[in-house]
Order: structure tokens, then C-alpha cells, then sequence
């Protein structure tokens, strides 16, 4: 049994990220998709973004207080099944996710390490940065960054498939108990004698890859939320990682095939599509 839509308990997952105001990404996008997939949607906000499809224009960043505030009531009255963060934009903030994540029954998070916006703003600080690879990492489920943040994170040069692989092994050997390299930044990979879409798995050591079709579009804004939100809640589901993963991508794929075509920049994808027949019981 994948997804069962006829139970009366939805598990609940938590999502701790940004606001986007403009709906595409950050916690809006996670509740939509935690609930494309039939769980109960709670989420804290970590900062408020001043954003759209074409930029990212400032932020009012949460206290780790206020961050804090936010979670313990959910956590006090629900049982969360999974959890996900997005944009933890602070040391203080990325030191109090990790202190609740390690000292209260919560379970590993999905990590999705926003560093920098598509528009090229960055979110977040070298000293958050430090904090998040050093403290949250190893409490993490997955960590799910794309090429840049990759780069960013291990210092390591990726430009093709084998640079994946040893970023996601550094990454590993910083903590991560599973790495998900999202190589959609490498445009120019041959798959099956096309250009194709890649992500790389490394789960404790075993590697699998992921290859798809590519999408032309600039429908792209929130598929790196979309896609830890539906890993989140299919782990929410007892989905074990790698079926996790696959059945995520299947959505995110479809996401963007559908996308609205809203916006004048990078537009949002729809994350209100179907989840696969196959995906669910």
C-alpha cells in the first residue's frame, strides 16, 4: 500500500521554510503539494520574502524565538509522520530547527539547503551556511541540493555525473546519511542519446540515478520545495527513500508539464496536479 486515500487519518507533515508571497515556492507550494498527496499540511515560517516569479527583492527574516513559538504547539498537540525545511535563513534560526529536530520527538527531516534564489539573491549567510552543514545536516533523512548549492556547500566543481557522485559523497562523509544531487543546472547531459534530466541518490553509501526526459520551460519557480515536500510526505506515508524519491520526481515532472504559465519571469509549476494512479493504492 503506496497512498491510501480512504483513511481517516491523514499523516500530518511539517514544514519549516519561507513565505512566498507570490505562491510558487517556499511553504505555500509545500502545503499544496502535502496535500496533492492526502496528508495534513502544518507549516512555521521562517521568513518573510519580498518576491515574484522575475526576482527576489529583500526579506524580513523570523527570530529563532518566533521560529520556535511557531513549532511547539504543532508538535504538543499532533503527531508529525515527516518533515521537511526549506529557507532557514539565519544561525540562530538553523541552531533552534536543529535543537528541536534532535530534542523532541519529531522525525528526520527532508533538508533542502536554500542558499541562493533562481534569480540569483542569496538567502542565506556563509555562517548559517556553516551551521546548517554542521548541526542540522547529520540530523537530516535526505539533503536534497542542486548543483549550485552542491558546489557551494562541498567546494567541489560539478559538471557532469561523476562530479555528482562525489559531491554526494563528500556530503556524506560531512554527515548526511543520504544525498540527493539534483542535476538539473547540468543542461547539457546526453541521456539515452538526448539531453535528459539526472539526480543522483546516494543513500549510506548506495547510489542509484534517476533519469528523465527533459522539460524545456521556464516554469521552474518552487520544483526544489515541490520536491522535498513530496519526498516529505511520502515518507509521511511509511514510502521507503528510494520509491520516495521516484514517485517525488513523477510528481514534479508532471508539475511542471502542467504548469499554469502565470508571471513574466520564471513561472510557477502546478503542484495542485494528480498524483499518479500507480502511485497510489
Amino acid at each position: 500500500m503506496l497512498i491510501d486515500r480512504e483513511t481517516k487519518e491523514p499523516p500530518v507533515v511539517l514544514t519549516i521554510a519561507g513565505f512566498d508571497p507570490s505562491g510558487g515556492a517556499g511553504v505555500v507550494a509545500d502545503i499544496k503539494t502535502f496535500t496533492a498527496f492526502n496528508c495534513f499540511a502544518t507549516a512555521a515560517i521562517t521568513s518573510l520574502t519580498f518576491q515574484n516569479t522575475l526576482g527576489v527583492y529583500g526579506a524580513v527574516h523570523q527570530s529563532s524565538e518566533a521560529v520556535r513559538a511557531q513549532v511547539m504547539p504543532v508538535i504538543e498537540d499532533f503527531r508529525v509522520a515527516a518533515a521537511k525545511t526549506g529557507m532557514l535563513p539565519t544561525r540562530e534560526v538553523i541552531e533552534e530547527v536543529a535543537r528541536l529536530f534532535s530534542r523532541k520527538d519529531l522525525p528526520a527531516p527532508v533538508v533542502d539547503p536554500v542558499v541562493r534564489s533562481t534569480s540569483g539573491f542569496d538567502l542565506i549567510d556563509d555562517a548559517a551556511l556553516a551551521s546548517l552543514t554542521g548541526e542540522l545536516l547529520p540530523l537530516a533523512r535526505i539533503l536534497t541540493p542542486n548543483i549550485p548549492e552542491a558546489e557551494r556547500i562541498t567546494g567541489l566543481k560539478i559538471e557532469d555525473e561523476e562530479g555528482m557522485q562525489r559531491a554526494a559523497r563528500r556530503l556524506r562523509e560531512m554527515g548526511a546519511r543520504a544525498v540527493l544531487v539534483k542535476g538539473g543546472h547540468l543542461k547539457n547531459l546526453e541521456s539515452a542519446g538526448k539531453r535528459g534530466a539526472i539526480d543522483l541518490l546516494d543513500d549510506e553509501g548506495r547510489v542509484t540515478i534517476f533519469r528523465g526526459e527533459w522539460i524545456e520551460t521556464t516554469s521552474t519557480h518552487g520544483t526544489g520545495c515541490t520536491l522535498a515536500a513530496a519526498i516529505a510526505a511520502c515518507l509521511g506515508w511509511g514510502i521507503e527513500l528510494e520509491e520516495a524519491v521516484g514517485i517525488a520526481k513523477r510528481f514534479v515532472a508532471d508539475a511542471i508539464r502542467t504548469a499554469p504559465h502565470l508571471g513574466h519571469g520564471h513561472g510557477p509549476i502546478n503542484q495542485q496536479v494528480k498524483v499518479r494512479t500507480e502511485d497510489v493504492s
